[in-house]
């Protein structure tokens, strides 16, 4: 099982499946409990996270709380499993909350027909009580400062986070790094394609030097640069 990977001084990736094909992420906390972004799949996301704990030496009743990018099964999908192993809060944006109550994924994009199809077979989540939620350009005390930059297109509420004192950068699935690979989020899994790309913008405009994807690997050398780059010339109409 793929052991959690260090980004920065107190911040892992986590792979929920495979190496890096779905990734959460932990924060360390001044008090030595933890801060989890995303749980992964309902069925390897919290075995994945729970030998994580082990591997970082900690115990499930350090985890502070749980922040979702969104809620989509394969970053939510084991929420409601992790909560109950943890007894940490869930908090996830204001316009993503109602999803992950009532256990209902944001639906794939409508005007596109395998959008529809994949939204009537997209798996269910299971509810999860939301007990606070953010906005855009808050930032949140986790571990010395996690800033929220609110990417909607992918799903409403989408939204990716920096960690401003290591300079991490968690893109969530604004953007994909799949075998090193940068790309857009694929549309038929989105809300609004075109939203989705034009939000990206943002990830150019953060200070980083980690860009650390929910999908993919993560990019250490001229990081920002790179984003950046892929943002000017992948640009569609």
């Amino acid at each position: 099982m793929a052991r959690p990977v260090p980004l920065a001084a107190g911040v892992w990736r986590i792979p929920t499946l495979g190496s890096n094909l779905v990734n959460s992420f932990a924060f360390d906390e001044p008090d030595g409990s933890l801060t989890l972004v995303d749980t992964g799949y309902k069925g390897s996301g919290p075995k994945r996270l729970a030998a994580a704990l082990e591997a970082l030496g900690r115990r499930p009743d350090q985890v502070r709380r749980i922040l979702l990018t969104h809620a989509h099964y394969d970053h939510a999908g084991g929420a409601a499993r992790v909560v109950a192993h943890t007894g940490a809060p869930i908090a996830t944006h204001t316009e993503e909350a109602e999803y992950l109550r009532q256990g209902r994924p944001p639906h794939y994009q409508g005007g596109n027909r395998l959008g529809r199809l994949l939204s009537l077979w997209q798996p269910k989540l299971q509810a999860a009580e939301v007990r606070s939620t953010f906005s855009d350009g808050e930032l949140l005390d986790v571990a010395g400062g996690l800033r929220v930059l609110h990417t909607p297109g992918h799903t409403p509420g989408h939204c990716s986070f920096l960690h401003e004192p290591t300079g991490v950068l968690i893109t969530g699935d604004s953007l994909f790094n799949f075998r090193d690979r940068t790309s857009w989020s694929f549309a038929f899994f989105c809300t609004d394609p075109r939203m989705s790309r034009d939000t990206a913008d943002r990830l150019g405009d953060a200070q980083y030097e980690v860009a650390a994807f929910t999908h993919g690997p993560e990019m250490r050398d001229r990081a920002r640069e790179r984003v950046r780059e892929f943002l000017r010339t992948h640009r569609r109409p």
